[in-house]
């Protein structure tokens, strides 16, 4: 979903800067002041571009991130359980093999 987004934006700014562009070109000034706008486009675009890619990338290390301790957590979670499960059943093997012992000894005498 969020690559869709983010082909969704690009798309957009890249419309917006060939719309830009194209009426830059056809508008009635020198040549040299068209080749200026166009430049100065290309730089704003450029530059809006990249902070929207570095914003993305944060986002997804922000994401990726709490994912990860998400993660962590459920893991820690599941084997302190674990744990305690197989303390209860040694403590029942324990039980049962003193309860073997004493019915062993019961059967020596």
């Amino acid at each position: 979903m969020q690559n869709d987004n983010g082909n969704i934006l690009l798309a957009i700014l890249t419309g917006a800067a060939i719309g830009a562009g194209i009426g830059i070109l056809y508008a009635p000034d020198k040549g040299i002041e068209t080749r200026h706008r166009i430049k100065r486009k290309v730089e704003d675009t450029s530059h809006d571009i990249a902070e929207r890619v570095s914003h993305a990338k944060d986002e997804l290390t922000k994401t990726a991130n709490e994912q990860k301790d998400a993660f962590d957590r459920k893991l820690d979670e599941a084997i302190s359980t674990m744990s305690y499960k197989a303390d209860d059943i040694i403590d029942k093997l324990e039980q049962k093999l003193e309860e073997l012992k004493a019915q062993n000894a019961q059967l020596h005498k």
